[in-house]
């Protein structure tokens, strides 16, 4: 009678620390993760305003002068890089910035395009706002050449359907709003492409394409003044 009586008070023992001894999942549920950073949004440029000549900055020399660009402040953000582009080299130049506006230095009477990253130490997603355009002021000058011409349709490295024809389409822009007339050049060959001709009522040209090639073409902007501006070369691939 005793042996069953420690037996029974043993297993009552190993009940209770059962009982007892259940693990937090089982009590509270598991743990959640905390929630994911909010990822940085977009700015909003302010200055230099788009499509126009800058005017406003302090003359270093002859050649060069400096311009503070400023944007709105974006939410989730900790940190900007302002990503200017030279448009008569092509070159892009990054400036770091910790609040909404940078002093940067420009050549004078030259083209630039600007852009600003929004950046978070939280987050390893970044946003980009939309790209501006403007001249830099220069001394005595009297007319602009445009700006080179943008592709709309098709976009640079897309896969187009199978057809026979595509119109290509661009937008053209100028300080001094005096564009005279476009001329596109287009092919497969990107070191021997055809001049489709003159326009000057539209901003589209209609091509025959073929399915599996590559095509390339580019846009030449000419304003009433003799001034001209040639675009960066586009290509896009038939299915």
């Amino acid at each position: 009678m005793k042996i069953r009586s420690a037996s029974a008070i043993l297993a009552f023992g190993l009940l209770v620390l059962s009982a007892c001894g259940g693990s937090d999942d089982t009590v509270d549920g598991p743990s959640t993760p905390p929630p994911p950073e909010p990822a940085p949004l977009a700015a909003t440029l302010v200055f230099p305003e788009n499509n126009t000549e800058c005017n406003e900055g302090e003359v270093i020399s002859d050649t060069e002068s400096s311009v503070t660009f400023q944007w709105n402040a974006s939410q989730h953000t900790d940190s900007y890089t302002v990503n200017l582009k030279n448009l008569d080299t092509g070159t892009v130049s990054p400036t770091d910035a910790q609040s909404n506006s940078a002093v940067i230095t420009l050549l004078r009477g030259v083209p630039y395009q600007w852009s600003v990253v929004s950046k978070s130490k939280s987050s390893t997603k970044t946003a980009t706002s939309s790209a501006w355009k403007f001249y830099n002021q220069g001394p005595g000058i009297e007319s602009h050449a445009p700006f080179p011409a943008e592709a709309v349709s098709p976009k640079r490295g897309i896969t187009v359907a199978s057809t026979d024809a595509i119109t290509l389409t661009w937008a053209g822009s100028d300080v001094d709003n005096d564009i005279k007339e476009y001329e596109v050049f287009f092919g497969s060959n990107k070191d021997a492409m055809v001049s489709l001709g003159m326009t000057s009522t539209t901003e589209k040209q209609n091509v025959a394409i073929s399915p599996k090639t590559v095509y390339y073409w580019k846009v030449t902007t000419l304003d009433k003044a003799g001034n001209s501006s040639g675009s960066d070369l586009f290509d896009f691939q038939v299915e």
